[in-house]
């Protein structure tokens, strides 16, 4: 039985006679109610669940109180209590059992007085006794919602022989952990030790009477000890007393920062009014308006039904084969509505399904007695999680494709096992846990408005076809995405990676007529696109474009690339289960060259290690890759790997490079070498290069490193003297200057790199690069974020390398600026004291360099 009650503070609902199998059911039973209610995100959750991971619960006489994560206080919207009455109780931790539930959900210090209640509670036995069996939720509300008399105090009201006063400065008073902190100080001391609170007195040794006294922050207090060593016991119990406040400071503090980034302005639309927002990344810009649609997750249930396993190894084999000819269609279709680069996501599918440690695998698991169906899901399942646990996103993509295409598999074995989701017919927002990247590219983008999925990344397969699709998205947006209810309106903003919940008709209006002016103004851009990059006072900036693959350069020419910037060779061993050979990347390369007919083409060396992990080059497992051995230092480690790839440049500059073409930014090719930290790397690469140019009769090409670490562009005046160019690959230079890691979700809002730091940086750069006329590009994200462009601009950089689709956008904005204001903006963001004042000086409200 439910029973709703009037409004307390906090909000108070009951559930009697519940029988949850376990622990954590009874935690999400709980927390399910307060979600109804609308007093937590549905995030909030799996925050109460991680707690009881770190903390035992358990108040005391079968009561126990789960709650969040203090770090997580901003997902509770309004302070409330739900409580699950267990009539045959439940195991909570080490043989306790549980009888009353009582999530709590607290705003400020709401919970202080929710404990003393408590505790007062389960003093009162015979109370309690009633309350496990009751068949009325009202008596629980009433001896929850009020506060119960306490006893009289066990000790003296006045104060003991050594005394400290002190004023509680916890910002959310003393709860359950600081006090048990408090009292196992207290109990490792042979003096009595009391707490006075006015006229209420507590035994330090007693956590539920220090509980009862109910301390708010402000509250004054005096801590008091006598007997053996008493004036040692003061001494211990003020200091974990007080050594608990910059904690407790500290982790308020982050709880308001998270609320204050959700709610923060960011560059783009912003909300008039406050509708409630879920912030993710963006993966696909565009703002999208309409009710929102919640995919379920669904669980897969395989039967295990063994047959001959003859017989289950022909269906395995007809099953792979109709596979790869679906496979193969959707391949072409694709190619036909989305273009080339974009069908390679499929006929790399195909692939997957060919590889021999999976096939033996399902075989191994048939001989051992498994139906084929369950034998080749659990392949498949072992497979995608040892890729999923190494941590980084390029390998969760494929993971994600590895379920996507064994999920096809295992429908062609059995056609009962095919899973597919039904949409409503008019269109929506799409939420989901995640997509396969077949049913991305599936997606009716008349149908399918936006999407929102709480997992993924913006680099995965789900994105890039999202954003081939037009339909704006967001990704990583946490499990609070999926506890929405459909039909609600909502805006999605897939280029600030924000989803704006019941939104007023102003912002509706508001973020209309922001969509109806982007759009007029990427019309404008893309009309014009073909002029160059030249400032109002004739400064050119070189215009390139990022690319993996000759097949994704027509489309770059097609945006009015000047060339590309940065070929990423890494993409040419990710996307295979085998090391390209030498004639592989020849060919590869070779038909870049000529795709670009004569425009400049930089080929970034094979960069692996951190985020990119390829399984066949059986690399050694290090507990930080993006500290470890990466880029630069895996190729002078790997000749077997570095050789191969530099004869391949080197032959295909034989082939399509002029002996009498320039050396320099117009240099039909230039390579190079990523994540470089000190001259003896550059000068062994440049010998190594060197070598194999005069072995193969090559011309000589440019040879140019990134700069992506702090060393390196605190030491590129050093460096300049050695490299016939520098590019600043922004994204990990972010990274290591700010000790972020960038695929970390929680801290990605903070990962920003129009910080300060990281322009000085920039700036520091470029003025080393100039002292030996080298010239600098940058081929990180902010170089295609308009904002950005002007910024590097201003520093010093002379060629911007990005996403084709950016092109037109940051041409447009560099030839309405003039560069001497461009410098001057370009200073005064160095000036800023964070990544925020940075960004306001795009719209001009604020950022005084003063």
């Amino acid at each position: 039985m439910l029973a709703p009650t009037p409004p307390l503070t906090p909000r108070l609902l009951v559930r009697t006679a519940t029988a949850p199998q376990d622990k954590d059911a009874a935690i999400r039973e709980a927390a399910q109610l307060l979600i109804a209610a609308g007093c937590i995100d549905p995030a909030y959750a799996d925050s109460m669940l991680r707690r009881e991971a770190v903390a035992n619960t358990y108040l005391g006489h079968g009561v126990v109180i789960p709650h969040g994560m203090v770090d997580d206080r901003h997902l509770v919207r309004e302070s409330g209590l739900a409580v699950l009455q267990v009539p045959e109780g439940i195991l909570w931790h080490d043989g306790q059992v549980a009888h009353l539930v009582v999530a709590i959900a607290a705003q400020s210090d709401t919970h202080i007085t929710v404990l003393r209640r408590l505790t007062r509670l389960i003093q009162d036995e015979a109370r309690l006794e009633r309350l496990r069996t009751t068949t009325r939720a009202e008596d629980i509300a009433e001896a929850l919602g009020e506060d119960v008399g306490a006893p009289s105090p066990s000790g003296p009201a006045s104060d003991l022989r050594q005394r400290f006063d002190w004023t509680v400065d916890y910002p959310t008073g003393l709860h359950a952990r600081p006090a048990a902190h408090w009292v196992e100080t207290a109990r490792a001391c042979p003096a009595r030790i009391q707490v006075r609170h006015g006229a209420q007195v507590a035994d330090a040794k007693n956590l539920i009477t220090l509980l009862q006294l109910g301390l708010h922050c402000g509250d004054a207090v005096v801590i008091s000890t006598e007997g053996d060593d008493e004036a040692g016991a003061l001494a211990r119990i003020c200091a974990a007393v007080t050594s608990l406040s910059a904690g407790e400071k500290a982790a308020a503090q982050r709880a308001a920062e998270a609320a204050a980034r959700a709610s923060a302005p960011v560059a783009g639309w912003n909300p008039a009014d406050a509708p409630r927002i879920l912030p993710g990344i963006g993966a696909s810009p565009g703002i999208a308006i309409g009710p929102i649609h919640v995919l379920a997750a669904t669980e897969l249930t395989v039967p295990d039904e063994p047959e001959p396993l003859t017989s289950g190894g022909d269906r395995l084999h007809a099953a792979l084969a109709a596979t790869g000819d679906q496979l193969r269609a959707l391949a072409d279709d694709t190619e036909r509505r989305l273009g080339r680069a974009d069908a390679g996501i499929f006929r790399a599918q195909g692939e997957l399904i060919a590889d021999t440690d999976l096939i033996t695998l399902a075989c191994q698991l048939m001989v051992e007695g498994h139906g084929v169906a369950y034998a080749w899901n659990q392949a498949v399942e072992r497979l995608a999680g040892q890729l999923s646990a190494l941590g980084n996103p390029v390998l969760a993509g494929r993971a994600a494709d590895l379920r996507d295409v064994g999920r096809r598999v295992l429908a062609q074995i059995d056609p009962s096992l095919k899973s597919g989701h039904d949409l409503p017919e008019a269109p929506c927002i799409l939420i989901a846990p995640d997509l396969a990247p077949s049913d991305t590219a599936n997606l009716d983008p008349a149908r399918v408005i936006g999407l929102a999925t709480a997992q993924g990344g913006p680099t995965s397969h789900t994105a890039i076809l999202a954003r081939t699709l037009g339909i704006p998205a967001l990704v990583a947006g946490g499990a609070g995405l999926l506890g929405l209810q459909n039909h609600a309106t909502a805006i999605l903003d897939g280029t600030t990676g924000r989803l704006y919940l019941d939104p007023s008709a102003a912002d509706i209006a508001a973020a209309t007529a922001w969509r109806a002016r982007q759009r007029e103004q990427a019309e404008e851009e893309a009309r014009e696109r073909a002029l160059p990059a030249r400032t109002r006072d004739g400064h050119a900036i070189a215009i390139g474009a990022n690319v993996n693959n000759p097949e994704q350069v027509p489309f770059a020419l097609d945006q009015a690339a000047e060339g590309v910037g940065l070929m990423r060779t890494e993409f040419l061993f990710l996307e295979r289960g085998d090391t390209p050979s030498e004639d592989d990347q020849f060919e590869t390369y070779r038909a870049m060259l000529r795709a670009l007919e004569g425009r400049p083409l930089i080929v970034r060396t094979l960069d692996i290690g951190g985020d990119k992990q390829v399984g066949h080059l059986h690399l050694p497992k290090e507990e930080n890759p993006f500290l470890g051995v990466r880029g630069t230092r895996l190729l002078l480690r790997r000749p077997d790997l570095m050789e191969p790839q530099l004869r391949a440049l080197y032959r295909a500059a034989r082939d399509c490079v002029a002996a009498d073409a320039p050396i320099g930014k117009d240099a039909p090719l230039a390579i190079m070498m990523p994540m470089i930290t000190s001259v003896p790397e550059v000068l062994r690469l440049r010998a190594a290069c060197e070598r194999i140019r005069a072995e193969i009769g090559a011309p000589p090409v440019p040879l140019g490193i990134m700069i992506e670490v702090p060393a390196a562009a605190i030491q590129a005046d050093i460096l300049a003297r050695h490299c016939d160019f520098f590019s600043i690959g922004t994204n990990d230079l972010t990274q290591y200057a700010l000790a972020i890691d960038r695929q970390n979700t929680e801290l990605a809002p903070e990962a920003d790199s129009l910080h300060p730091a990281v322009l000085r940086l920039i700036h520091m750069t470029c003025e080393g690069a100039a002292r030996h006329r080298r010239f600098v590009g940058v081929c990180g994200g902010i170089a295609g974020d308009p904002f950005g462009a002007s910024l590097l601009a201003g520093l010093g950089v002379h060629e911007l390398s990005m996403t084709p689709r950016d092109l037109p956008g940051v041409k447009a904005r560099l030839r309405a600026s003039e560069m001497a204001e461009l410098k001057v903006l370009a200073a005064r963001a160095c000036a800023q004291e964070d990544a925020a004042a940075v960004r306001a000086l795009d719209a001009g409200i604020g950022g005084d360099a003063s």
